[in-house]
């Protein structure tokens, strides 16, 4: 019996282990109330060391179905450890022409993955800043909860 406890156990670890992902960075950031202000982005903080191995780079976003249009507009900034910054604009369609929602959802609230950037490689190790602004026309955006950010590294094998 205590055999087959710990075949049980060492199976559960190996299953465990198997699911990593590749994700070395993953963080989201609640919207407070679900009321996003164009004056105050979500910022991330990744730590980059492996300035060789290629990365992806995926904006999170969670919202609910309340929200008003089908599309939402991002300006994120990247600066390097460096102090060079970069921006870049990025349109996100969360819904189709029909209004059915992208991503996966549960009760009134969608979480859809997007891509944003492949196959980069940070030219310079340390942390970096990483901010997300809403490009709305309103000021105040309602009914996104949440903003994340995930970096991956590619197996390129």
């Amino acid at each position: 019996m205590l055999k087959n406890k710990f075949l049980l156990l060492g199976w559960v670890f190996l299953i465990l282990s198997a699911c990593d992902s590749g994700n070395f960075y993953e963080k989201y950031n609640e919207i407070p109330e679900m009321e996003w202000d164009m004056d105050n982005p979500v910022v991330f903080y990744p730590e980059i060391q492996d300035t060789l191995a290629a990365h992806s780079l995926y904006i999170d976003l969670r919202f609910s179905t309340r929200y008003k249009m089908r599309n939402l507009f991002l300006f994120i900034t990247t600066t390097a450890p460096s102090g060079i910054s970069r921006t870049d604009t990025l349109e996100v369609i969360l819904a189709d022409e029909r209004g059915r929602w992208y991503g996966k959802g549960w009760g009134d609230i969608y979480h859809l993955e997007v891509p944003y950037k492949k196959h980069i490689r940070f030219p310079v190790a340390g942390e970096y800043e990483l901010s997300i602004t809403q490009g709305m026309r309103e000021e105040t955006l309602s009914f996104i909860s949440d903003v994340g950010l995930r970096i991956e590294k590619e197996d390129l094998n």
